[in-house]
């Protein structure tokens, strides 16, 4: 067996279970969605809990809902009078996430959100402790500059997918319209002055960044 996947089936077995309805919401989507890899799946989102749960977020804003499963896990770690506000632009999902919400409860913490995040985010009246960034590659570095000031000083941004299959340093790839939005963001990440930030080189990649 592959080391890797040995590897992350003991991870599994040694991280807290995945909730029965999280587990039938990624077989589900392995079942009948285009490009299931998407899915944060049980670690990812087993990290994204504790890292909510570490941070206290009363508000939380996710750009790219896919089928609910990241939404859900944070979801799961806030207080009950925390509300997370998740965007996703291809609306043909909203059955299924809003299955999956209701199976896990959560309709009173999560307010759904169909279109581009760049018209949505502008009218959503609210300042947020913690911003999730898991959409378009191509336009990580808008994402940003689009959330920035919505983020309050000391909350946190986090992107996914920031190493992208190790293609950030592969030279073969720099003319990759995706690749190339991901090694900008990172880049731009790294030199603005206003933020500190750590890369958790664990599956595809993920950056916190922490408003100062």
């Amino acid at each position: 067996m592959d080391l890797s996947i040995e590897l992350e089936q003991y991870i599994r077995s040694h991280i807290a279970a995945e909730e029965p309805f999280l587990n039938q919401l990624e077989r589900e989507t392995n079942l009948t969605c285009i490009h299931p890899r998407m899915l944060s799946g049980h670690i990812q989102g087993k990290v994204l809990y504790m890292l909510c749960k570490m941070i206290q977020p009363h508000r939380v804003l996710e750009l790219g809902t896919y089928t609910g499963y990241s939404a859900i896990s944070m979801a799961l770690a806030l207080d009950n009078d925390a509300m997370l506000h998740t965007i996703e632009v291809r609306d043909e999902q909203e059955e299924i996430i809003a299955k999956y919400i209701a199976k896990a409860r959560l309709g009173n913490k999560i307010s759904t959100h169909f279109g581009d995040a760049k018209d949505i985010v502008p009218s959503i009246d609210e300042m947020f402790d913690l911003v999730f960034i898991d959409a378009d590659k191509r336009e990580y570095t808008q994402y940003y500059q689009l959330v920035f000031d919505k983020v309050k000083q000391g909350g946190y941004i986090i992107a996914d997918n920031i190493l992208w299959d190790g293609k950030v340093v592969d030279p073969s790839e720099a003319n990759d319209a995706q690749t190339r939005g991901i090694i900008e963001f990172n880049a731009m990440v790294q030199a603005d002055v206003r933020v500190e930030n750590v890369i958790f080189p664990f599956r595809d990649g993920m950056m916190v960044v922490r408003k100062k």
